[in-house]
């Protein structure tokens, strides 16, 4: 069978221009050899296709694969990762990770969020700002806590976006809807324990493979640069027992309801009373085989990189019928 890999390599960008910052989502060469290597282990023919634009050429040259390991993030607007998986549903061609529907909202942490508050699921009290006007609008008890509503891999967060009055909401406000051009998301802070569950799997075939807590160095909000620096800013612990099996369950009933597939982190974080919030959801998770969150959860569990691409894999195949 011919795989394909699409996928945004950062350095592809870098060398056109972009930044480190516009590039934080985007894949480091390891992760590519990593990733080919386990699928040509497997036995598969593997592709090198790259990012949207380098498929759109593929595909007008006629070119095909039976199955495509899209880990693609998209560069411009709130249905980037969405670019990808769309195409490919034209050419009739699959592929491993949710669709563009559930990167489309998962993206969006404010339409996430009514989603899954309407699962009975806690959340945070929040609200969105799309523009200087929403600023004042409505009243939630500091601290706050404020992020882009559309970025992931931790950018626009640093300890600026941790609010204690309505001077910090106005001033980090609009430097974010300014920065990244797109409206901020605003919630009652949760003070509690940081969790993430990594899922593998499908529907009712989905499975917690495990949970972790991330205590970051002097409390400070888990960040783009800490989550690339992580063995030097933070501490990941493994989840055991009750607590586990709760962050679990609320990870696997996310994941369930919202649709997502293959593969992905569901992200927690306990309020003041210990009980646990869903913070977001992320189905299009990274595969870096040291740094990224679900290979660390993976190992956490006994599974090796090249097991856990397998089970994504198995999935994948499952769900588009190319084995029983």
């Amino acid at each position: 069978m011919k795989v394909g890999l699409t996928y945004d390599l950062r350095s592809w960008y870098l060398d056109r221009g972009f930044s480190m910052e516009d590039t934080a989502e985007f894949e480091k060469q390891e992760t590519i050899d990593a990733l080919n290597g386990a699928l040509r282990k497997m036995g598969f023919e593997t592709e090198l296709i790259g990012n949207c634009f380098q498929l759109i050429e593929s595909l007008s040259k006629g070119e095909k694969w039976e199955l495509v390991f899209n880990i693609a993030e998209g560069l411009y607007g709130d249905g980037r990762e969405s670019v990808v998986p769309a195409i490919l549903d034209q050419y009739k061609i699959p592929y491993v990770f949710s669709g563009p529907v559930i990167l489309g909202i998962s993206l969006n942490k404010y339409l996430t969020r009514l989603v899954v508050e309407a699962l009975g699921v806690p959340v945070s009290p929040g609200f969105l700002i799309s523009k200087r006007d929403d600023i004042s609008k409505y009243k939630l008890e500091y601290p706050l806590f404020i992020k882009p509503v559309s970025e992931g891999t931790g950018k626009g967060i640093s300890e600026k976006n941790m609010l204690h009055s309505p001077a910090e909401l106005k001033e980090v406000a609009e430097y974010l809807l300014n920065r990244f051009n797109q409206p901020a998301l605003v919630e009652e802070y949760l003070p509690g324990r940081e969790f993430t569950v990594g899922v593998v799997g499908t529907g009712d075939e989905a499975i917690a493979i495990g949970g972790m807590e991330i205590v970051c160095l002097n409390n400070y909000p888990y960040s783009a640069e800490y989550k690339e620096n992580y063995q030097e800013f933070c501490k990941y612990i493994p989840l055991t027992g009750d607590l586990s099996d709760e962050c679990k369950a609320v990870a696997l009933n996310v994941w369930k309801s919202i649709g997502a597939t293959d593969a992905g982190r569901v992200d927690l974080k306990a309020d003041r009373k210990g009980r646990i919030c869903f913070i977001e959801v992320n189905p299009l998770a990274g595969l870096h085989p040291v740094h990224s969150d679900l290979p660390i959860l993976a190992r956490m569990a006994g599974i090796d990189y090249q097991t856990l691409i397998e089970m994504i894999m198995k999935s994948a195949m499952k769900r588009h019928h190319l084995i029983q």
